[in-house]
């Protein structure tokens, strides 16, 4: 189990599976959020020393925490408002990036679906912030929050 809890930080895959450089992917991991948490599973991005994952999208893991987007969000660009899930229970999150679609699933209901326009990666800003290839990092950045995550799996699909 990895207990996400403290300050600003990235836990970055940096293993052997497709060097770590996924494009099209299902991911799935147990989670569980103590009340008022905040946490994030970023996909597509890559390495960096500090600040916040400059390449790809933040997945959102927050089910009572102040910020009013939901698990499942994709943080900023398609935001889910409900909540699915409590804290101190153990919940799956799973989330399939193929082509220009990502699919967020929780406890295998799906609560948000994206289809990223053609020619995003070209709005100045975005010149990162799109869907490409890359790794997974899960996030802490509220010494406050304390989120677990278990048995995390991703799966390489073609393409």
């Amino acid at each position: 189990m990895i207990v996400i809890n403290g300050n600003r930080g990235h836990l970055f895959y940096e293993g052997d599976i497709a060097q770590h450089n996924f494009k099209n992917f299902e991911f799935t991991a147990d989670v569980m959020t103590e009340p008022g948490s905040n946490s994030g599973i970023f996909i597509h991005t890559q390495y960096q020393e500090t600040d916040w994952p400059a390449k790809g999208y933040e997945v959102q893991v927050n089910n009572s925490h102040t910020d009013w987007r939901r698990t499942g969000s994709l943080y900023d660009i398609n935001d889910v408002k409900e909540t699915y899930v409590k804290d101190k229970e153990w919940f799956t999150e799973y989330i399939k990036v193929e082509g220009k679609n990502v699919t967020v699933k929780i406890n295998g209901k799906t609560v948000m679906e994206y289809t990223e326009p053609e020619g995003i990666e070209k709005e100045k800003g975005r010149e990162l912030k799109h869907l490409s290839s890359g790794t997974i990092a899960l996030q802490a950045h509220d010494p406050n929050s304390k989120v677990y995550f278990k048995n995390i799996k991703i799966k390489v699909l073609p393409g």
